[in-house]
């Protein structure tokens, strides 16, 4: 069994992690806004299971999973006491970034290949002001917007951030399920796998959530597997006027929160 299965990381047993939905965390972001601290606390260990969720993508990266959950803990705590409970977003789609971030910067900093101090400095910089336009504009900022409020050359950024990406192997292994290995190479022009796109899947899961069993069966049907309003009604034996007007009434309420 995979290391980060095991019931207890860092001490704490994960089989009984609480979870939060998001209407509870709203909640508890409210009273935390009021200075209670007890929400602090539950915010913290209602999305324990968030942070086990992220390191699991970086388990191939030879890391204590140890370090990485406290790393990621640490990455919670600052999502946590930087949400704007007033923004229109889900306060999981706001602490993945920031979980992912500070991760990605523990593993920069245990990086046994030298980048020039310059560089290294530059590049944290030009990530610092990618998280805030980020949460600013609640989208993913171009390379000449955070060069702009930098004041230096695109080139220089551009520079900076690639120095201290990680080298890999096209022939890591990134996934066996006791059959074919999935590696890198197989994956370097998939878009379907990068931080953006498992964001909004995550995001859609949440707003999936909101739905009534029915809609959520008709979305299912009708966007995951493709298939047709009138084979829909058949299906679940109502007419196919029903079925339109559920499935707009679902996508009005699932906008709310993707």
């Amino acid at each position: 069994m995979a290391y980060y299965h095991k019931v207890e990381i860092s001490g704490i047993n994960t089989a009984t992690l609480p979870t939060l939905n998001g209407a509870q965390a709203k909640q508890l972001f409210l009273q935390y806004r009021d200075g209670d601290e007890a929400a602090r606390e539950k915010l913290i260990e209602g999305n324990l299971r968030l942070v086990l969720s992220i390191i699991k993508r970086f388990e191939n990266r030879n890391e204590n999973l140890d370090d990485l959950f406290q790393v990621g803990v640490v990455g919670l705590i600052k999502a946590i006491d930087n949400f704007d409970v007033d923004m229109n977003v889900m306060p999981s789609t706001y602490c993945c970034p920031m979980i992912i971030g500070e991760i990605r910067r523990y593993l920069r900093d245990n990086n046994s290949i030298r980048v020039s101090r310059s560089l290294r400095d530059t590049a944290y910089k030009a990530l610092q002001v990618k998280e805030r336009l980020i949460a600013e504009k609640e989208k993913e900022p171009s390379i000449a917007e955070i060069a702009k409020e930098l004041g230096m050359p695109r080139e220089s950024v551009v520079l900076a951030l690639d120095a201290i990406q990680d080298p890999i192997s096209l022939f890591e292994p990134v996934y066996n399920d006791g059959g074919d290995t999935l590696y890198v190479m197989d994956q370097v022009s998939d878009g379907t796998t990068g931080d953006k796109v498992w964001l909004e899947n995550l995001s859609l899961g949440e707003a999936l959530e909101h739905l009534s069993e029915r809609e959520k069966k008709i979305v299912s049907l009708r966007f995951f597997e493709g298939k047709t309003q009138t084979e829909v009604s058949t299906e679940i034996g109502i007419s196919q006027a029903q079925v339109s007007r559920l499935e707009k009434s679902a996508l009005k309420q699932m906008r709310k929160y993707v």
